[in-house]
């Protein structure tokens, strides 16, 4: 009577969960794919099992159908959620205008971001971006150029008693180089991580991404209640735990400095003068948001949170993915270093920021890395009211929109026929054909605070590795072979950015 009983209660909450949801059945309908198979509960998850790459590669296939479609645009779903893929230009460009709101499934990043701008809602995103927009002024970057500048010359350094191995994975170097600069710029401490065989907060940031990656990719570890059963919640909660305690003792320590120093800088002209220094974002924010009656801690540990983890990550993928494609396009790599021998010569000075803007093929080369190979390949929206796309279809209350970069980027209806070649002369030779035909840092009123950073950041790392090293592709992949790829959050290379390094002097 009991399993009877239970039955009927699963066929009727069923059947209420499909009338509650008969126009998402509609919206689906129209923009369904033959060859992607529903399944009952699970809809379409289970395509994303397997492992990192498997995920990747679901995300890949599911672009190049998207790209395949009329309207750039395919349904899928996630347990009962309904998501549009979308890789259409016009159509990314309306939604992450007009839908602020991040979707639910962002709120797992919560778990270790809190109310950080990059996932927080609306209400709390808006007044906090106000307060964060003014750190990444001009000048700051400016001055933040100084630490990339010393920083990459460490990498330099670090890497020469591997420049004459066979094969070296080259994203520990980048990832240390820029985890020190992050930290450097972001709140003004030196970690040294780049002199340090064992890192503990990078293997914890890099911990934290490969299990908010698997989960999301799971609809039934969303619940909080049923997570925090699972073996993964554990080690969750110890990787936050330290990046929690590190980021917290930071605040503390440069809370009380900026006391003492104004307590002892009694004079404006003198205060003014300790502010002609460096400041990092975290002394820039504690003053921007109104001091000791500012940002509480709390607050200050979730933007600070975000702007390492992202900042870190970014830069680092970005970088890595640009080596990469050098090591197979030989002849690219040799126009940036007659670039570069153009701006130094043979001199051994220092990076400056003024000469950042000369190097014009690298920032083609840069930006057509992103384009291929864009560090985070998919966002997440929600339509939090009926709204019309320019198309005309309606999207009904409650749908998740999948913006995916990956195949904005590469749509050849915006990219030509060649959109999947490594090509940087398309970023000199023509503009866009839309505004959002490349978004790798996202677009719209949420797009990424850090771009100018970011791109700054790997500028300076790849002017000074090339002007001491050449790359080659590793012993085992040939310039033709695809690049293997994983998803943790960000995107990255299965064999972990492997090539084969040559000192040039």
């Amino acid at each position: 009577m009991l399993v009877q009983l239970s039955l009927v209660f699963i066929i009727v909450w069923l059947l209420v969960l499909r009338w509650e949801r008969r126009r998402m059945i509609q919206l689906a309908s129209k923009f369904g794919s033959p060859n992607l198979w529903q399944l009952p509960v699970i809809g379409h998850s289970y395509v994303f099992i397997g492992s990192d790459e498997d995920r990747m590669t679901a995300f890949q296939k599911l672009g190049r159908k998207t790209n395949n479609t009329k309207e750039g645009i395919i349904s899928f779903w996630q347990g009962h959620k309904l998501y549009l893929s979308i890789s259409d230009p016009k159509s990314a460009e309306f939604i992450l205008k007009n839908c602020l709101e991040k979707d639910d499934i962002m709120k797992i990043s919560r778990l270790t971001t809190g109310n950080g701008t990059v996932f927080a809602p609306v209400k709390i995103w808006r007044p906090r971006r106000k307060v964060l927009a003014p750190t990444f002024s001009p000048k700051n970057l400016l001055e933040f150029a100084k630490i990339f500048s010393r920083q990459s010359d460490i990498m330099v350094e670090q890497l020469k008693p591997v420049a004459h191995s066979k094969d070296v994975s080259i994203w520990n170097f980048v990832n240390t180089y820029t985890l020190d600069s992050v930290c450097e710029s972001t709140l003004g401490v030196s970690i040294h991580a780049q002199k340090l065989i064992e890192q503990p907060l990078l293997k914890s940031l890099e911990q934290i991404t490969i299990l908010d990656s698997a989960r999301m990719c799971q609809p039934w570890l969303y619940s909080d209640t049923i997570y925090k059963m699972m073996p993964a919640y554990k080690r969750h909660t110890k990787c936050r735990k330290m990046i929690f305690d590190f980021i917290n003792e930071v605040i503390r320590a440069k809370r009380n400095l900026m006391q003492e120093e104004k307590s002892l800088l009694k004079s404006e002209s003198e205060q003014a003068v300790r502010q002609e220094g460096v400041r990092s974002f975290l002394e820039l924010l504690i003053e921007s948001s109104g001091g000791d009656k500012g940002y509480t801690d709390l607050e200050l540990q979730e933007e600070t949170v975000v702007l390492v983890v992202a900042g870190t990550d970014t830069s680092a993928v970005g970088t890595s993915f640009t080596i990469l494609l050098l090591s197979k396009h030989l002849d690219v790599q040799e126009k940036i270093y007659q670039e570069l021998q153009e701006v130094f010569g043979d001199s051994k000075r220092p990076i400056v920021p003024e000469d950042l803007p000369r190097l014009k093929y690298l920032d083609a080369v840069i930006r057509e890395s992103l384009r291929l190979y864009p560090p985070v390949p998919v966002i997440v929206r929600k339509v939090e009211n009926e709204i019309t796309l320019p198309s005309g279809e309606t999207l009904v209350k409650g749908t998740g929109i999948l913006v995916h970069i990956w195949a904005i980027n590469r749509n050849p209806k915006y990219w030509g026929d060649d959109a999947d070649l490594f090509r940087p002369e398309r970023f000199i030779d023509t503009p866009l054909k839309h505004p959002a035909a490349f978004i790798s840092f996202s677009y719209g009123p949420r797009a990424c605070l850090g771009y100018q950073y970011a791109m700054m950041s790997m500028k300076t790392a790849m002017a000074n590795l090339l002007r001491n090293y050449q790359f080659l592709p590793a012993s085992n992949a040939g310039t033709k072979q695809p690049i293997r790829l994983r998803f943790d959050i960000m995107m990255k290379s299965v064999e972990n950015f492997t090539v084969q390094i040559k000192p040039r002097f």
